[in-house]
């Protein structure tokens, strides 16, 4: 019984290993760390990797800390930046650290410099809109991307690592109810705007 155990035990802890061990590495024979994979109004889109996979952390000439490279955080930071001449007066950050529950629908985000809307909102998502998505058991640090397009029935966005095999650009259903906007992602908290 005793053997049994450990076997079990060691079994579990080789996984646990393994598991996070995977996070980090590329799996993807495809894409190499760092590779241009796409592209949203001039700022680039660059492939991770594993989901945890850190490359150093980039700055602008200037020093303001756009976040460890080719993590969500960068590149939608690199875009408000670069794309939008947007500086967040908290430069530092998870992804989930974005969205301020405490903040009603429409009302500032002080930390990030922009409004804050939940979802669902009474504001339709716009592009260019910061998407902030909740932590899972997987990935506590929560994930964000930019929206990229949006009509009356869905929302594309444009993201940096969402994993090896993920796609840099995803398509959501928009719906209205009772007078407010929903994008159909359980994940997503809301979204923020210059």
């Amino acid at each position: 019984m005793k053997k049994r155990i450990l076997v079990i035990l060691g079994t579990l802890i080789l996984v646990v290993i393994g598991f996070f061990t995977l996070k980090k590495i590329n799996l993807n024979p495809n894409y190499e760390v760092g590779q241009k994979i796409d592209e949203f109004n001039g700022v680039a889109v660059y492939y991770n990797g594993g989901v945890e996979n850190v490359s150093g952390r980039r700055l602008t000439d200037d020093g303001y800390n756009l976040g460890l490279k080719y993590q969500c955080v960068e590149f939608v930071k690199r875009y408000y930046y670069e794309g939008l001449n947007h500086k967040m007066p908290d430069a530092y950050g998870h992804a989930i650290s974005f969205f301020d529950s405490n903040i009603k629908d429409g009302e500032r985000n002080k930390q990030r410099n922009l409004t804050q809307f939940m979802n669902p909102s009474k504001s339709k998502p716009k592009t260019n809109d910061l998407v902030v998505y909740s932590g899972t058991i997987l990935n506590k640090y929560g994930h964000v991307s930019i929206i990229s397009n949006v009509s009356e029935n869905e929302i594309e966005i444009i993201q940096q690592n969402p994993g090896p095999f993920g796609k840099s650009r995803e398509k959501f259903d928009l719906i209205k109810e009772d007078g407010k906007w929903k994008i159909k992602n359980g994940r997503i908290l809301g979204w923020l705007r210059k």
